[in-house]
C-alpha cells in the first residue's frame, strides 16, 4: 500500500485499482488539490476583517468568495470535507517550533487533522504554506522518511508527543539583490511542529484565534502573507516581496525567483497568481519577525 506506487499506477500509467488502492489514492489527491487551489493567507487581518472559526463563514469566504485562509480556517474546512466524505477524521492541535527561540510555542496555535484511510492513520495538513507545506498526507509512522516534492518529511514519536521535521534542498537565488534575504532559510533540516494525538474541538482554538490577530507580537500581525503551491513548487507574497519557487530535486536545489512589487501591483498579483479577490483594501506589512520561505 505504497501511495507513490499507487499514484504512478493509477494516474501516471492510466491503470485502475481495487478498492484499497482507489480509496487511498483519493484521500491523497484531495489533499494535493486543496493546497494547489486554496492559498495559505492571513490577508483578512490586513484588510480590516475579523477571522472567525465559524464553519459557514469560512466556507463562504474560501469557497464562494475566492479567498484562502490560515490553518484555523483551512484545516477546519478540510477536516469538515473529509468527514462529509465519510473519512474518520480527528482534529488535533500542534505547537509550532521557533528557530530563533529554539523551542516550541507554549500554546497549540496550529490546527491539523488525523485521518484514517483504509485502516491506517495519516496526518493531513493543508495549511502551513511555503516550502514546509505537505502535498499529501503523512502516514503516522515514527521515523519513516516520506518523500514529497518539497523534500523528505519525518514524523517522530517522542513518547509524550510527536514531532514533524523536513529535510529540504539548498536555495538558489538568481537575483543577487535577494541572496541574503531574511526570507531565505539555508538550514536543510527544519523542525516544524509537535503535537499529541489528543482530540480537539473547535472551541479549543477560540482564544488562539483571537490572540493571533490581536497580539502585537504575533507573526500574523507583523507580516502579510499569501502562499499557494504549484505543480512545480510554490508562490508566495510576503509584504511587498513576491517569490516564485521551483523545486529541482534532480539538481539538489530549489530556485527562488524573488522581486519587490509596488502597492499598486499587489491586488493584480493576488488575483492573477493566487486567484485571491479582495473586497477591502490590503495594507501590506513586512515588519521584523522570524518568517522564512
Amino acid at each position: 500500500m505504497d501511495l507513490e506506487v499507487i499514484f504512478n499506477k493509477v494516474v501516471r500509467s492510466s491503470r485502475g485499482g481495487w478498492c484499497l488502492e482507489n480509496n487511498s489514492l483519493f484521500g491523497w489527491l484531495i489533499h494535493r488539490q486543496h493546497v494547489m487551489s486554496i492559498p495559505f493567507e492571513n490577508l483578512s487581518i490586513h484588510c480590516g476583517e475579523k477571522i472567525t472559526m465559524d464553519l459557514e463563514v469560512i466556507f463562504n469566504k474560501m469557497v464562494r468568495s475566492s479567498r484562502g485562509g490560515w490553518c484555523l480556517e483551512n484545516n477546519s474546512l478540510f477536516g469538515w470535507v473529509l468527514r462529509q466524505m465519510g473519512y474518520d477524521t480527528t482534529t488535533l492541535g500542534s505547537r509550532v517550533f521557533s528557530p530563533t527561540g529554539g523551542e516550541y510555542h507554549s500554546e497549540e496555535t496550529h490546527l491539523i487533522n488525523k485521518v484514517i484511510i483504509d485502516g491506517k492513520a495519516y496526518i493531513a495538513d493543508v495549511s502551513f504554506g511555503v516550502s514546509l507545506q505537505l502535498w499529501e498526507p503523512l502516514e503516522l509512522i515514527s521515523g519513516k522518511e516520506q518523500s514529497q516534492a518539497a523534500g523528505v518529511f519525518r514524523l517522530i514519536d517522542k513518547g509524550d508527543m510527536w514531532m514533524l521535521e523536513k529535510t529540504g534542498r539548498k536555495p538558489e537565488v538568481p537575483n543577487p539583490e535577494f541572496a541574503k534575504s531574511s526570507l531565505l532559510d539555508k538550514k536543510q533540516t527544519q523542525v516544524i511542529y509537535s503535537f499529541t494525538l489528543e482530540p480537539r474541538e473547535p472551541y479549543h482554538f477560540s482564544q488562539v484565534n483571537h490572540d493571533l490577530q490581536s497580539d502585537p507580537t504575533s507573526l500574523f500581525i507583523n507580516k502579510s502573507i499569501c502562499s499557494l503551491q504549484t505543480p512545480t513548487g510554490f508562490r508566495a507574497l510576503v509584504g511587498w516581496t513576491y517569490s516564485e519557487v521551483t523545486f529541482k530535486p534532480e539538481e539538489g536545489v530549489d530556485v527562488y525567483d524573488m522581486r519587490n512589487v509596488t502597492d499598486d501591483a499587489l491586488e493584480e498579483i493576488l488575483r492573477e497568481k493566487f486567484n485571491v479577490k479582495l473586497q477591502n483594501k490590503l495594507k501590506a506589512v513586512n515588519k521584523k519577525a522570524c518568517y522564512t520561505l
